[in-house]
């Protein structure tokens, strides 16, 4: 299965070690936990990129990064009755613990999360403390920028 990831390319060569989610967290992790975020089509990590950036910058340096998940590799699926009402408008520490324990469980090396952005599509996160982690594929960072009509 395939995943993208979008940043600067500066982060590029850390984009899979969960780094910058360790440092800042994120809807599915807590401060200190690497996790690998990504989005199943490279349209939802444009529109998942985009609503992080500020308003009416374009970064000039984006690129996208695919990832390769071996199907043979287990990819679990959140289960969306495990989520509270309205769970998509904040971020909040029942959605960080429900990252966390999966994280530590290492039970897969992939999850697919819903995306809070566009309701019914679906995100990725990446275990990479996980064995099988090494197995995933990343290609070589693509230069990727927006449509300036996304910036009147």
């Amino acid at each position: 299965m395939r995943f993208w990831r979008i940043c600067r390319r500066r982060y590029s060569d850390a984009a899979a070690t969960g780094e910058g989610a360790r440092l800042h967290r994120g809807r599915w992790n807590t401060r200190g936990v690497r996790v690998v975020y990504a989005s199943h089509s490279l349209a939802l990590a444009a529109i998942e990129t985009f609503v992080n950036l500020e308003p009416n910058l374009s970064p000039p340096d984006l690129v996208s990064i695919e990832f390769e998940v071996p199907n043979e590799l287990g990819i679990s699926r959140l289960d969306l009755e495990r989520l509270p009402p309205r769970w998509h408008e904040k971020r909040d520490d029942s959605l960080r613990a429900v990252g966390d324990e999966w994280i530590r469980a290492c039970e897969s090396v992939a999850l697919l999360v819903p995306s809070a952005v566009i309701l019914n599509e679906w995100n990725v996160l990446l275990n990479p403390a996980h064995e099988d982690f090494s197995k995933i594929q990343l290609q070589n960072p693509q230069r990727f920028r927006f449509d300036s009509r996304m910036f009147r």
